[in-house]
């Protein structure tokens, strides 16, 4: 897949172990996220993704777990040509946090798209399942 750099710093995405889906994204600059505020960490770079796939941006387990940085799930269409940035949300009541440039912030995965064609009707099928949702079978 091509990618070009935006920042001279930036970080071209590898692959850390031979069976990893995805890829780390690294922060291009410092970026200052006081508590309960969301914030843009840009990677300094921007992607040519094939037609028929898409990028998604996902949180790196190591952060979730270590820090109040909550990365957001995000999706790159192939049609995008800009920056890549990953939006994170401190969710700390009270604690600031800096994400340093050159941490790995992010991970990015390739997936395909399917594409569906949409028909309306009035009634969907019955399944055992039914409209049960959000916790109907316990937490």
């Amino acid at each position: 897949m091509k990618v070009k750099k935006l920042h001279p710093d930036a970080v071209i995405p590898q692959y850390a172990k031979p069976g990893d889906s995805g890829f780390d994204l690294v922060a291009v600059e410092d970026v200052y996220m006081p508590a309960g505020e969301t914030c843009k960490i840009p990677i300094g770079l921007a992607f040519e993704i094939p037609e028929g796939y898409e990028m998604q941006i996902r949180p790196r387990s190591g952060m979730t777990s270590k820090t109040k940085i909550r990365v957001q799930l995000g999706t790159i269409d192939s049609g995008y040509r800009g920056e890549v940035s990953v939006i994170a949300d401190n969710i700390a009541k009270m604690a600031s946090y800096y994400v340093h440039k050159g941490e790995r912030i992010a991970q990015g995965v390739i997936a395909p798209v399917v594409k569906v064609e949409f028909e309306e009707v009035e009634e969907l099928s019955t399944t055992e399942r039914g409209s049960g949702g959000f916790g109907h079978t316990g937490y």
